[in-house]
């Protein structure tokens, strides 16, 4: 079986390919293509790739190609993690937002709205390719602002693309875990749309042990979520944000730390990321040990500003062995040998969601098997998660027709209309601070 990684040069490849070298089972995949634009990024996570495959008997062959085409033809899935603009692109999404004192994060607020704008175009030229070349392929999308992507893709590719985000495993997984229960063994009761959902309930052997967690403060502060958002609102809300709600529900706390921190994430990233792949230009660079020590650093500083604001404290070990990969390979399997999971995945709506149209991608549990990912049906979300997910839908949609029409009318409007930007001249003056840095938004007009 065939895997092409779109942005194959990325620092998060090995972990994807780590989760494939432990799969020995029939229909498994056998070749990884890795795409990128930049050949020495291609090159330093191909010598990464080679060290962990060193000694596994049967590791799935590696090839590494700059042709968008190539990488796709006869590919059984397609895993997008493709990041326009690169962490350059990102910091500056965070410097433009926060010169004018709202939020820059790469997938919440003006900062997912820009990387929105600029992704989407290139998303649906690689949709309509793989519905060219590699019309039976699954499409297994990572890139964010992942529910809007994966949405701009189905337009194209229909429900053969699937989103995938860790942050709704982590959450239930950490749940289960402070409740004493198997995270495998729990379904996890999620709705939202991506980095915007959340726990309702958390069922094993069929009783839903969430009620324990919200009755108990000591117990909601022992995790994660707890020291970050305070079992006192936890308790309000009935439920357990993701984390990215954070953004939301401390909007001010957040923008104030992020605009007196020494570097935003995504500078501390872009430099970071930067001296890994200049290390890995030395021949002798031990490339496996160079990048494990890079991504544990990565890893322990995510949301330190947000944890730094609600005083969390530092992440827990569990958390920081990521996890998406997992869910890309869970996935996999299922779909290839018909192997029935239920995954929490970026999907379109079908009736799920009332408030939402058919077509508009949520994310939620799936049963998934040979035939995709099928929605579990949920009951209502309560009104202010409801006004929150509609807004934040609203406001894709925006996303999506000016990358359409190239309207600047369109995408200021997206930029006004997103309850974390506060004024339409601020929105005005956001749409001119990005297209004068960014290139790939010179398609506005």
């Amino acid at each position: 079986m065939r895997l092409t990684i779109l942005g194959g040069g990325g620092f998060r490849v090995p972990l994807v390919y780590g989760a494939l070298l432990g799969d020995r089972a029939e229909g498994r995949v056998t070749h990884v293509v890795l795409h990128d634009l930049d050949a020495a990024r291609l090159s330093a996570v191909t010598r990464v790739l080679a060290e962990q495959a060193a000694g596994v008997p049967d590791a799935p062959a590696v090839t590494a190609t700059t042709d968008l085409d190539e990488a796709l033809r006869g590919a059984d899935f397609v895993f997008s993690a493709i990041r326009v603009g690169g962490l350059e692109g990102r910091a500056d999404d965070e410097r433009v937002a926060l010169a004018e004192g709202v939020l820059g994060q790469e997938t919440v607020g003006a900062g997912g709205v820009a990387y929105g704008l600029r992704t989407v175009p290139v998303a649906v030229d690689i949709a309509r390719r793989v519905a060219r070349l590699a019309p039976d392929a699954w499409v297994i999308n990572f890139t964010n602002p992942a529910g809007l992507v994966t949405e701009a893709m189905s337009r194209h590719l229909g429900d053969r693309v699937l989103g995938i985000c860790d942050s709704p495993v982590g959450l239930g997984r950490r749940i289960a875990r402070v409740l004493g229960a198997d995270p495998d063994r729990a379904f996890i009761d999620y709705v939202g749309l991506n980095h915007l959902g959340w726990v309702r309930g958390l069922r094993v052997a069929g009783r839903d042990e969430l009620p324990r967690l919200l009755a108990d403060p000591a117990l909601l502060g022992s995790f994660e979520e707890g020291r970050l958002f305070g079992p006192e609102w936890l308790q309000s809300l009935g439920a357990i944000p993701n984390e990215y709600l954070h953004y939301y529900y401390f909007n001010r706390e957040t923008v104030r730390a992020y605009r007196e921190a020494d570097r935003t994430r995504g500078a501390f990233l872009r430099d970071q990321q930067a001296r890994f792949y200049e290390e890995m230009r030395r021949p002798d660079a031990p490339a496996l040990a160079t990048w494990d020590r890079t991504r544990a650093e990565r890893e322990a500083t995510y949301m330190a500003e947000n944890r730094e604001t609600a005083g969390a404290g530092e992440r827990e070990a569990d958390d920081l062995s990521g996890g998406y990969e997992k869910v890309a390979l869970a996935l996999m399997r299922a779909v290839a040998r018909d192997e029935r999971a239920t995954l929490i995945l970026n999907v379109r709506n079908r009736g799920t969601l009332s408030v939402l149209d058919a077509d508009a991608v949520i994310e939620v549990p799936c049963l998934v098997d040979a035939n995709g990912a099928h929605p579990v049906a949920v009951d209502p979300l309560p009104g202010h998660a409801t006004g929150l997910v509609c807004a934040v839908k609203a406001v894709e949609r925006e996303v999506l027709t000016a990358a359409e029409s190239g309207s600047r009318t369109t995408a200021v409007r997206a930029f006004a209309l997103h309850p974390l930007v506060d004024s339409v001249n601020v929105a005005h003056r956001l749409v001119a601070g990005y297209t004068a840095v960014h290139p790939g938004l010179a398609y506005l007009r």
